[in-house]
Parts: structure tokens; sequence; C-alpha cells
């Protein structure tokens, strides 16, 4: 019992030396009477969090919805079940698909390199599996079938693009469109 009391009082005093502060403090700074001021100052320094305050302004952060390039692919691969499906690290995984045959089935990678639309903005690779026997084999392929998946996709992106940008014009049309009555 004795040996715990000492383990204790080990620690204890242990923990107390890294409190040299609190035990000394220095009277002589004058802290901020107003406490969102000193909450901003402390934030600012990094010894806090910020939730309503400070913070990086300006991000270029999107949401997955409002990415054509995204909603494109995710349109295209909508007939396959996603296995994976990652917007941050850009990369879109399907599950095997097999429409007839059991013994052979294909899975498509897509990689975002850019949230820009342009030709290689892309990277979509295709596998295949082939079993027989209970003996599967996985090959990467190289076919026509990844070109023509990432023009789907770029060119469903791109219209999507311009009909955004066709609402923007006719939203500002509408707000800044002069009735017959107002011109005299």
């Amino acid at each position: 019992m004795k040996f715990f009391k000492l383990i204790i009082l080990f620690f204890i005093s242990l923990s107390l030396t890294g409190c040299a502060d609190l035990l000394n403090p220095d009277w002589s700074k004058t802290a901020e009477p107003d406490g969102k001021k000193r909450a901003r100052e402390n934030v600012e320094k990094g010894k806090g969090i910020s939730m309503l305050y400070g913070g990086k302004k300006g991000t270029n952060f999107q949401f997955a919805s409002s990415n054509p390039l995204w909603r494109a692919s995710l349109d295209t691969l909508d007939f396959m079940v996603l296995s994976t499906v990652d917007y941050a690290g850009g990369l879109i995984i399907s599950d095997w698909y097999s429409e007839n045959n059991s013994n052979e089935s294909i899975k498509i990678t897509v990689r975002f390199l850019t949230n820009e639309i342009r030709s290689d903005a892309l990277n979509v690779s295709i596998h295949k599996k082939s079993c027989q026997n209970l003996n599967c084999t996985t090959k990467k392929i190289d076919s026509d079938v990844s070109f023509e998946i990432k023009d789907k996709i770029l060119k469903k992106a791109a219209l999507y693009v311009k009909n955004s940008e066709d609402k923007a014009f006719k939203e500002n049309e509408k707000q800044f469109k002069i009735s017959d009555r107002d011109r005299y």
C-alpha cells in the first residue's frame, strides 16, 4: 500500500513540475478584458481553436456537387456499383461488374488529376478479372473503352459548365433587364 502511495505522489509531483507558469504567474502583464478579442488573439497565436473567428479565409474548397467533372463521372458510371468514392482523394473505384458472363468481370478506376475540364484531368483505368475453375487472374487492360469513358465524362462535364454559365447569364439578364415601361 505504501508503494502505491509513493508512486501516486511521484506522478503528482512530476505533473506539477510542468505547471511552473501556473505556480509563478507574471502579474506585470495585463490581460485583455474583452473575451472575444482575447480568444481571437489566442487563435492567431495558435493557442486555441476557432469556430467563428479567425481561420483561413478565401479558400478554394468546392463541394463535390459543384464540381462538374466529379458529377459527370458519377453520372457516367451510374450503371455500376461503386466500392470506393473519395472526393478529397480524387478517386472513384467501381466494384467488379459483369453483365452476362460470370467468369469475366471488369473494374473501373477514375483518378482526378485536376478539377479543370481538360483531356489530362482524368486517368481512367480498367482491370479485367478472368476466372476458370476457381482460379482467377486480374490484369489491367488498355482498350478503347477507357478512352470512351474518359471522353464521355469530359463531354458531360463541359455540358454541365455550359448549362451553368447559361443559367447564370439568364439570371443576370433578368436582374438587369429594363422593361419597356421603364425606358420612357
